[in-house]
């Protein structure tokens, strides 16, 4: 039989300031999505940008489902918003979603460049874009999800000193995205689906004040 291959778990990174959360999901997305962002007692003090695969109008409908459910703004993205403390944008149906730096720091831009690992909007295009603006001071997270979209993003938040935080197997509907991450030894964690919105909010409280554990 063949072997699944083992978790890798990377050492923590030096400590740095998380300044934005970027997270990845496809499918059982939108309810992993509504347990995380449901399961924050206040609104995060930094920016969090999500791509869920998921065709247009759907997103927009998504988005307006997880505004009601937790403390922060959700709004699918419209291009070209600046990102701000507490707010969370989804990246709309058929257009990728990248981060460019602005005058107050960073700001969404929409694009229709061919599909990255045959998806658009793509985990990979909002990860290596938003390494581009934040450095390491960015913690990634991989929900569950078909395929490893996501995998190639996190090399680039590593390399840059960043944190990744991937979704544990029994609690995925499909461990293919988080698990393309977690054994390529590229997750600094692999946590339970409701354990996710408590080890972000501690990646960055933490981060931010100095104190508590990044996971």
């Amino acid at each position: 039989p063949r072997t699944r291959p083992a978790v890798v778990l990377r050492p923590a990174p030096a400590r740095r300031p998380v300044r934005a959360v970027v997270i990845g999901s496809s499918t059982g997305g939108p309810e992993a999505l509504s347990r995380v962002l449901g399961g924050l007692t206040a609104a995060l003090p930094v920016p969090v940008v999500v791509v869920q695969h998921m065709p247009p109008v759907f997103t927009r409908q998504l988005a307006a489902r997880l505004d009601r459910i937790g403390p922060s703004r959700v709004t699918e993205s419209a291009g070209e918003e600046e990102l701000r403390p507490g707010s969370v944008l989804i990246a709309p149906g058929d257009r990728h979603l990248t981060l460019v730096r602005s005058a107050n720091g960073a700001r969404t831009r929409l694009t229709e460049d061919p599909p990255v690992n045959y998806c658009r909007p793509a985990v990979d295009v909002l990860f290596r874009s938003a390494t581009q603006v934040f450095g390491g001071d960015l913690l990634a997270v991989v929900l569950t999800g078909m395929g490893s979209d996501g995998r190639g993003g996190c090399e680039d938040v590593v390399a840059a000193g960043g944190t990744v935080l991937a979704q544990d197997e029994p609690t995925s509907v499909v461990w293919g995205m988080p698990g393309a991450v977690a054994t390529a030894g590229l997750a600094h964690a692999v946590v339970p689906l409701d354990e996710v919105a408590g080890a972000v909010t501690r990646a960055v409280t933490s981060s931010l004040t100095g104190t508590g554990a990044a996971r």
